[in-house]
């Protein structure tokens, strides 16, 4: 993806919106800061990495979880006392 100063976006303003319009996205910069990436209007959006509860509804925690294995955690711990 190409990257464009602001005083050259700006001088070439009308070039860069065509070539956005056809698909090929740009980024203006500020004192070499990215500032704003350009994309055509009707370019598909990108995919959000949507992780936090991506397996909502389809896993089951069982009541006594907190308690699972204690029995060998004890054994561990405390020996066969």
């Amino acid at each position: 993806m190409q990257t464009y100063n602001i005083h050259d976006a700006k001088t070439q303003l009308s070039r860069l919106v065509e070539q956005a319009a056809n698909g090929e996205p740009f980024v203006i910069t500020k004192a070499g800061k990215p500032m704003v990436k350009v994309i055509a209007l009707n370019a598909p959006e990108p995919s959000q990495n949507k992780r936090f509860g991506f397996m909502a509804g389809q896993t089951h925690v069982p009541d006594d979880f907190d308690r699972m294995g204690e029995e060998e955690i004890v054994k561990i711990f405390e020996g066969d006392a």
